[in-house]
Parts: structure tokens; sequence; C-alpha cells
């Protein structure tokens, strides 16, 4: 079996960072799918989104008020509703109502905007009737958004990569595409292992309620992937085996099976099933007993720690990276400032639970490897690099948790 292996008892060999490089490397972009755009919700762009229309389309007014042009004061000739569009071109000395978003009529020099706008009703003159007159005051080019000024035609607005958030959803919807091509999510299938574990009430018997299968569902989503079915099982290699091996998905995560103890099976039944095993261990605390493995199929098997904060950092570790490389979107790098110093782990990277307040990172307290409160107070991971106290002021690498 090739790969980097561990011997019970034995410190990982491999670093943190190249466990994350691994598990962003391991396996082959999933192909790209042209999708209506209600179905590219969480998935990656596959191409460059490139404007099919400019925006805005047509120049449009920044607010509610009027369309001028020329010197004020303004005859009021009419309104353009938003919707709307006036083929007659705007002479100097009057003006039209429009609301914000409407598109102004040819020759306008300025939008006032209501708050600032005076009707007042002139004097008839001879036969020309009596009109409302707009008194204020507005500099030309005031609050018109001019056609294309946020993009052109034809313009890449995004790079291929980039995660389709709604934002981009909307974008991609007001330049004009009814469809994108993006890569799709990673079907994830999760196994939750452990004779202890019980899936209600409170912890009896010796026995304690499974805190990681609940976490799966949106772990599996906040790091890009789907998580298409969940199962508990027992302690048992052949039960875990014929999971693994008959999982209908591109990822199978396991939880409390990684490590080296008479329950734990997760390297045998990989072994059984001819794996290649990418990552065997990993040099940091907590979480350091995590697995990657490649199929023989091409499908991926992630096994995280039993204890929950272990989990997380495993999670962040190789599971996130994996999703990331497969559904090809890039992995982000964020930086805080510590507010406190930070000792290093005694080997290996330490990931410390931070609630993110602005730039800095404040370290929580109930951190460790079985606890769940700290994670719970925590809104990141701060990664301490191995044999390197951090003290307050300096810069560290933080790894948000949603």
């Amino acid at each position: 079996m090739a790969g980097h292996r561990r011997q019970a008892g034995a410190e990982p060999a491999l670093s943190w960072n190249d466990a994350r490089r691994h598990a962003f490397e391991a396996g082959p972009v999933l192909p790209a799918v042209r999708r209506p755009l209600e179905a590219c919700a969480g998935t990656a762009l596959a191409a460059p989104l490139v404007a099919l229309s400019p925006l805005p389309p047509l120049d449009t007014s920044a607010m509610d008020g009027f369309a001028v042009a020329g010197d004020g004061p303004w005859r009021v000739v009419g309104e353009v509703l938003a919707g709307e569009r006036s083929a007659d071109r705007l002479r100097s000395g009057t003006a039209v109502a429009v609301g914000t978003g409407a598109a102004v009529p040819p020759g306008t020099t300025a939008v006032l905007q209501v708050e600032l706008a005076e009707l007042r009703r002139d004097v008839p003159r001879g036969d020309v009737p009596r009109a409302d007159m707009l008194h204020g005051v507005v500099a030309p080019g005031r609050h018109i958004r001019r056609a294309g000024e946020e993009c052109r035609q034809g313009e890449a607005l995004l790079p291929a990569g980039a995660a389709v958030t709604a934002a981009v959803l909307g974008l991609a919807a007001a330049c004009g595409h009814d469809t994108l091509e993006v890569r799709p999510r990673p079907r994830v299938v999760g196994l939750v292992t452990g004779d202890e574990l019980l899936l209600d009430g409170r912890p009896r018997n010796g026995r304690v309620r499974d805190a990681l299968g609940l976490q799966l569902p949106l772990l599996v989503a906040a790091h890009g992937g789907e998580l298409v079915g969940r199962s508990h099982l027992r302690d048992d290699r052949a039960l875990l085996r014929d999971a693994v091996s008959t999982a209908d998905a591109e990822v199978v995560v396991t939880t409390g099976a990684s490590s080296v103890g008479p329950a734990d099976h997760l390297r045998g039944v990989v072994q059984d099933l001819g794996a290649r095993l990418l990552v065997d261990g990993v040099a940091c605390r907590p979480g350091h007993p995590q697995l990657l493995a490649r199929l023989s199929d091409g499908r991926f098997v992630v096994g995280l720690p039993g204890n929950p904060l272990a989990a997380l950092v495993a999670t962040l570790t190789v599971l996130a990276p994996l999703l990331a490389g497969l559904g090809g979107r890039t992995l982000v790098r964020r930086a805080a400032v510590l507010d406190e110093a930070v000792p290093a782990a005694e080997a290996g990277t330490r990931l410390v639970p931070v609630r993110l307040e602005g730039l800095c990172a404040r370290p929580v307290p109930h951190a460790g490897a079985g606890m769940l409160r700290g994670a719970a107070l925590a809104d990141a991971l701060a990664v301490v690099p191995p044999g390197a106290d951090l003290p307050a002021g300096a810069e560290v690498e933080v790894l948000p948790l949603s």
C-alpha cells in the first residue's frame, strides 16, 4: 500500500501543511456541468463569468427624483417608471419624474433627488398652460448610473473556481445568464461509528450522545460538499467494509475509527479494499489520528477522529481541502492578529479555537480535544506553527469553522 504509513505509538511524519496540500491535490476536479441558475448555489464556476450584457444596460436613475436637462428651474413634462423607456429626448429646461432604476431619457444631464426638489405652480402666460416648475440645485451627471459603468458586454467578471454565492447568482442573472457551467459539489456519505454512541436522550450506562453525526451536514456544506447519506455503525470491521465499498458518493467520511485501538477498523478496511493511503496521521494537535485514502475506483475515504474538537481539526486539515480540490475551488487563506500569547504544541502544528473580533483572534476556553464547548464559542481555528510560541500581536493564519 503506497503512501505515508504510521506505526502505532509513533509520531506522524506528515506535516499539517503537507497533509492539506496532499488532500487538495488528491484527485481530479469533477467534470463541469451546465445547470440553470437556480441549481448552481454552492458550486464553483468551471469557466470565467462573462457579461452577456453591459451593466446597467441603459442610463438609469440612482435615486427617486427628477431627470433634468440643462439648468433649472425646469418645467415637469411627465414621468418615467421603472421598466419603461422614453424615446423622446429631454429638452433643456425640462424634467421628468423618475424612480430608482428607471431609464432616464436621452438628453438627461442629472437626476435631482426628491428630497432636494421643490415643485411650484407657475403663472400661466398667454396660451401657455399652467405647469409644475421644479426648483433645486444638482451638479451635472449627479445620480445617473451610466450604461456599462459596472461592466462592459464581454467583460470577464469572475474567474473559474469562484464559489457560486447568492451575489454571484444575482450578478449572473443581471448580466443575462440563464445557465452556468459549474463544477458540481462533491457528494459525501457519512459513516458514524461507535458502540458507545446514543442517538437520543441523556448520556447513560457508560454511553454518550453522538456529537459528530449532527455536525456532518453543516460541515460538509460549509466546505463545498453535499451530504447525500449518513449511517450509524457498530464497531465492526465487516460492517464498515461493506458500508465503505457500497457508498454511492465521491467521498466517504467516517468518524471514530481512524486511530489504532482495537475498535478502530478503518485502516484495515482500506487495506482490504486495496486503497492507496495518502495521509496516515498528521503532525498536529489535536486531531493527529486522521486518514485520507483513495480507493481503486477513484472514490476517497476520509477518517476523522472520534473526539469532537479533533474531528473539527481533521475536517479542516483533509476533508475541506479535498472537497475544494474536487469541486474546482481555491483554498482561501485568512490572517488575524492574536490578542494574547499562544504556546506551540510539544510537537507538530497546534490548532487553537479562537473568536474573531475584527482583525483580532481571541483564544477561547474549554478547547481540549474531546471538548465542543470551545468550538461552539469559536468561529475559527488559529494555526500555530511547530515550535513557535506566538506572542500577543503576532499574525496567525485562521481557518473559519463555517
